[in-house]
């Protein structure tokens, strides 16, 4: 962030990443959502946008035409314009955006704010990773791969713009750390724990199956291993539900943290504004307040 005036701030992010989906068009929306959901979750609105290309000499110039074009699309769609950026030769496709947005320097929000007496509201559906797995290994049905796609390309546009409007306390976007792992981020940077319901959490159509048969990742392996003793489950869970907290998303939902009098109108204006917003769980006071690095996420 780089304050400009007393009431006015750029926010500043850049993220890419290989393709996540067969189809160019729609794999430039991805990364273009994904990279423009890192303004969103601090409340601000972005401005303009640089592509990142990395590209195969021999792919064919209307692949990478169409990945662009996805990209310009999705920044469009959020009141946005590109205004250039870079390309270089590699032996993987590799796409994003460089985004700048406006925010006020006062309103920040960050992912250390949350309160005890918080609920938690999450915007979109969980299951991108294993899903995309399935959809690589030939596993899923096309209305799981739809679903999934039609997920990934939203923008996280009218929660992180009215973020401020409700009172949230702290946000953070759900990607490659999974679920648990954006928690455990937003309860360790802000003093408490965090309590989730299981049975609260939208899923990907298929997610559950899928995870059952083992399509995983290895990013959701990885956030097991480095959060195994910071999440606590109920005894009476199978496996597939720690897959499914672990999974490592790709251009998630918004988790926010806000006060218990806010939430249902903050849920009501969402859901007006078709985004299927759900609340799943709540914050807490700190189990371990001598024990910081052991700050505990409780999925219930």
């Amino acid at each position: 962030m780089y304050q400009l005036t007393d009431d006015t701030a750029l926010v500043q992010s850049v993220d890419f990443f290989p393709p996540i989906v067969d189809d160019p068009y729609v794999f430039g929306q991805v990364a273009a959502a994904n990279a423009l959901s890192d303004v969103y979750a601090m409340g601000g609105r972005p401005l303009t946008a640089l592509n990142v290309l990395c590209f195969p000499v021999k792919m064919p110039l209307e692949q990478v035409g169409d990945i662009l074009r996805g990209g310009a699309d999705k920044v469009a769609e959020a009141g946005a314009i590109i205004v250039g950026g870079h390309s270089i030769k590699d032996d993987e496709v590799k796409y994003g955006l460089a985004v700048t947005g406006l925010i006020h320097p006062g309103k920040i929000i960050t992912n250390s704010g949350a309160k005890p007496g918080d609920r938690l509201i999450l915007t979109k559906p969980l299951g991108t990773g294993i899903i995309a797995t399935a959809v690589k290994k030939n596993k899923a049905e096309p209305e799981q791969a739809e679903k999934l796609n039609e997920s990934m390309a939203a923008l996280n546009n009218i929660a992180g713009e009215s973020m401020i409007e409700f009172g949230v306390h702290a946000a953070t976007d759900v990607t490659g750390f999974g679920l648990a792992g954006h928690a455990y981020e937003m309860a360790n940077g802000s003093g408490v724990s965090i309590e989730i319901i299981f049975e609260r959490l939208r899923l990907l159509p298929g997610a559950i199956a899928h995870a059952q048969a083992g399509a995983l990742t290895p990013g959701g392996n990885a956030n097991q291993c480095f959060l195994e003793n910071k999440v606590e489950f109920a005894s009476s869970f199978g496996k597939y539900v720690y897959d499914i907290v672990y999974d490592a998303q790709t251009s998630g939902g918004l988790l926010m943290a806000l006060p218990e009098d806010r939430a249902d109108d903050f849920l009501n204006f969402l859901r007006e504004r078709n985004v299927e917003a759900v609340e799943v769980g709540k914050v807490i006071p700190p189990i371990r307040p001598d024990r910081r690095d052991r700050t505990f996420i409780f999925i219930k």
